[in-house]
């Protein structure tokens, strides 16, 4: 959804390849996975903004990079005013800077994403075994959504799979970070750093809930089934108050190793084509499930 409209919007085409590689480490398989849309296309066009083969296949094909530093000081606008990163806060910026053309094509691009993300979605189930850990936690704890994605997106959603009613509170991005969400419910709650357990697949998730000295699981990315097997088994050990320490560093171990933290374009040896059809089949697979009208390219 995201890289697609993106390089629509920007006519990007002629980069595909290089513009999805790198969108892609940074969205799915990095430590920044799980980041904010604009978060990402600013990681996305500083990196391919810094690659000399980027910059030789520019110039050879004569497209331009879209300038980031509307995007840079709209980022930079939201922190210094505890905002949400999202549409709303985008347009109160652009409000505010009315003659700042890039702005109304940012926003274009992010409304843009949230029109065609439902019909996406919707063709996206849970995974195995989400709704029994649903039940099972509705049982012993309140259960809060905190998300990048926008609120409607994910209210939507969890309707549709029929499993909102296990939770308490849906937080979407334009309502603030997930950090402090979960700041927020703590005090509320008044719960002790160990009766705050996330679930998450990022790192962004990872930091949110130890900057409020809570616990984490892990659903790492391409072992998401086998966490959600394993979960009623860490449930068990969290309401008892013994998930805290060795039995937790051993999942934050295996969860911090399956994150890159180096980009593959930076390695000794690398190759832009090899790299781009290391994925080829799971966007294949990807494409012909939930898009099969999309455009994609094939190396």
């Amino acid at each position: 959804i995201f890289h697609p409209q993106f390089m629509e919007f920007y006519q990007l085409w002629g980069i595909e390849s290089y513009f999805r590689e790198v969108a892609e480490y940074y969205n799915l398989f990095s430590v920044d996975r799980g980041c904010n849309r604009f978060i990402a296309i600013q990681l996305t066009l500083t990196a391919l903004q810094n690659r000399k083969d980027v910059q030789q296949v520019l110039q050879e094909r004569h497209i331009r990079l879209p300038n980031i530093k509307s995007l840079n000081k709209y980022i930079s606008y939201v922190k210094e005013n505890k905002l949400g990163l999202g549409n709303p806060s985008l347009e109160k910026f652009l409000n505010q800077n009315p003659t700042d053309l890039a702005l109304y094509k940012l926003l274009g691009w992010s409304e843009a994403v949230n029109r065609m993300f439902p019909h996406i979605s919707a063709k996206i189930p849970p995974f195995d075994k989400v709704k029994e850990c649903l039940e099972l936690m509705a049982q012993y704890a309140d259960v809060l959504i905190v998300s990048k994605t926008p609120y409607a997106d994910l209210a939507n959603y969890w309707e549709a799979q029929g499993i909102a009613q296990y939770v308490q509170i849906i937080a979407g991005q334009e309502m603030g970070s997930k950090g402090h969400h979960i700041e927020v419910a703590k005090k509320a709650g008044n719960y002790e750093d160990d009766e705050v357990l996330m679930i998450g697949d990022g790192g962004g998730d990872l930091k949110a809930v130890k900057v409020n000295n809570g616990l984490f699981y892990p659903t790492p990315p391409g072992r998401e089934q086998e966490a959600w097997n394993n979960f009623p088994e860490a449930f068990q050990r969290f309401i008892k108050k013994e998930y805290k320490g060795e039995y937790e560093e051993k999942l934050l171990k295996e969860f911090n190793q399956s994150l890159l933290t180096s980009p593959p374009w930076l390695e000794e040896g690398y190759g832009h084509i090899k790299s781009y059809r290391k994925k080829q089949e799971i966007r294949k697979a990807l494409y012909a499930k939930f898009n099969p009208q999309g455009r994609l390219l094939i190396l």
